[in-house]
């Protein structure tokens, strides 16, 4: 196994840490932590991509498991924060749907033997979801020091949650659209 597909297992194995520390509410400092572990997380999102086109290590491993390896951390985090109300249920929920209609895409491609690599439309959106993600854990944890925040921390989450939603909806059309031959066999 190439090094951008150990990072992409790594990311992975680094799911139940992060959803540990962020639920561990007898935990002083966990959004510290979980916010650490989903940036190093997130960090080897770009450096798998980034070191697999360099070295020419694209494979078709790394293309069905990297964008899957975004969606369950990217999942875990939101149902965290919609338990913690941090997040809209119905933002998330439409980004479940989303997730899940362009993952039953990919299969129905894999079983006609295609791969189908995210597009520019699918990394906007998974960057948009983690922003949201790191500036929510980010303003959660200053709050802990800065009194008067608690309000426009949440505003701000609901709303970087909300324009992460309407990218990942976008994506899913264009998605949807790009590979309607797909769907059709």
């Amino acid at each position: 196994m190439n090094l951008p597909n150990k990072l992409t297992i790594l990311r992975i194995c680094l799911v139940p840490f992060f959803v540990f520390f962020l639920l561990a509410e007898f935990m002083p400092h966990r959004y510290l932590f979980a916010l650490l572990l989903f940036c190093v997380a997130s960090y080897t999102d770009h450096l798998d991509g980034k070191i697999a086109r360099r070295d020419h290590l694209i494979t078709n491993f790394g293309k069905l498991m990297d964008p899957l390896a975004d969606k369950i951390m990217v999942m875990a985090a939101l149902i965290c924060l919609v338990k913690l109300d941090l997040a809209s249920s119905v933002c998330v929920i439409l980004i479940m749907a989303r997730e899940f209609a362009v993952t039953s895409i990919r299969l129905l491609a894999v079983e006609q033997g295609r791969v189908i690599a995210a597009n520019n439309w699918g990394k906007l959106k998974t960057v948009s979801q983690m922003t949201a993600i790191i500036v929510i854990l980010l303003l959660q944890y200053l709050t802990g020091f800065l009194p008067g925040l608690e309000l426009p921390a949440l505003v701000t989450g609901h709303v970087l949650v909300g324009i992460a939603t309407l990218f990942s909806l976008i994506s899913g059309v264009i998605y949807a659209k790009e590979n309607a031959d797909v769907m059709k066999g």
